[in-house]
């Protein structure tokens, strides 16, 4: 059975030399941030093996537990993904996913839900219906981790060719149209990796996009900026000055990181700076405004999730 379980992560695992950026051809800005960015990969892709090997959810989470603060809700989304394609794979009712956001993967939901999007990228289209994202309001979290995945691998279409889903076949419920826009989240935080933490280079990136597309884009880099970090405090407020109108944005997606981090347990020095400059408020604080903007589902022609990020922008307008 071990065996088996190695075989599996072999096969279904992604090779380390993926994360490196000189492979990727994304833009380095020094050596530090350059490690920072390569141990983010390598660890998403950690917990992707665990998952991949494990005999259950448990096992892996054990694992998983055992990794840097820092790092750790990486090796979360990864192991989201990887166990999103064990489901996707197997016959019958998914469980995986399932069951790891039944235990100690409850904490890191928002991350697993990205890593799901992850999954959608690479299994074929007619098992997306194994895909486990039943909240209707952070179900639209997949989405970015498929906007964040295409960018990533797909550099040249999704960010040098600026392509654009504008009628994404997911959820089936839709609305339709406003896919696109949280895809265009994950691309925006995918930049953040492109541009190698620097802020010009990122804040170019997004300016050669058409004007309507750069608010999603400057959220998804606001949230990387924050949970990822790799900049200087300095830099940080650089990126700020850059994003203009779009500071309300950067606000909005720093919020979302700080609420990942502070539900997992995962605060660290340079989420407490990135907040703080983008928010006004600590990380604590920022996580709090999140879940009091909370919105009820109900019907209407903005999805809850939309309704959720404007409220969260509303509370730091004063600041932006």
């Amino acid at each position: 059975m071990q065996s088996l379980r190695d075989l599996r992560r072999k096969i279904l695992t992604p090779n380390i030399s993926e994360t490196k950026l000189d492979v990727r051809g994304f833009h380095v800005k020094d050596d530090e941030s350059k490690e920072m960015l390569e141990n983010v990969g390598a660890s998403f892709l950690a917990g992707y093996g665990f998952a991949a090997e494990a005999a259950t959810t448990e096992a892996a989470e054990r694992r998983l537990e055992t990794l840097p603060t820092r790092f750790r809700g990486f090796a979360y989304e990864g192991a989201g993904m990887g166990f999103a394609v064990r489901d996707a794979l197997r016959p019958g009712r998914p469980r995986h996913v399932r069951s790891l956001l039944s235990g100690r993967g409850d904490a890191h939901v928002y991350m697993i839900y990205v890593g799901v999007g992850w999954a959608m990228a690479r299994v074929p289209r007619i098992r997306w219906g194994q895909l486990h994202a039943p909240d209707p309001l952070l179900r639209w979290l997949v989405l970015d981790g498929y906007g964040f995945h295409q960018a990533y691998f797909h550099t040249d279409r999704y960010v040098r060719g600026q392509y654009r889903h504008e009628n994404f076949p997911w959820p089936a419920d839709g609305p339709r149209g406003y896919a696109a826009r949280v895809i265009d989240q994950g691309v925006g935080r995918a930049m953040w990796f492109v541009g190698g933490t620097d802020a010009d280079v990122v804040s170019d990136l997004i300016a050669a996009f058409p004007a309507h597309r750069r608010a999603d884009l400057y959220a998804g880099a606001g949230l990387a900026a924050t949970y990822a970090g790799g900049v200087t405090e300095a830099e940080l407020r650089r990126f700020r000055e850059r994003a203009g109108d779009h500071r309300i944005d950067l606000a909005q997606g720093s919020a979302f990181a700080a609420g990942a981090r502070v539900r997992a347990g995962l605060v660290v020095p340079h989420n407490e700076i990135a907040t703080q400059v983008f928010c006004g408020v600590t990380p604590a604080e920022a996580a709090k405004v999140t879940d009091v903007t909370l919105p009820a589902e109900g019907d209407g022609d903005v999805p809850a999730f939309e309704r959720w990020r404007r409220a969260i922008a509303a509370e730091f307008e004063a600041w932006c």
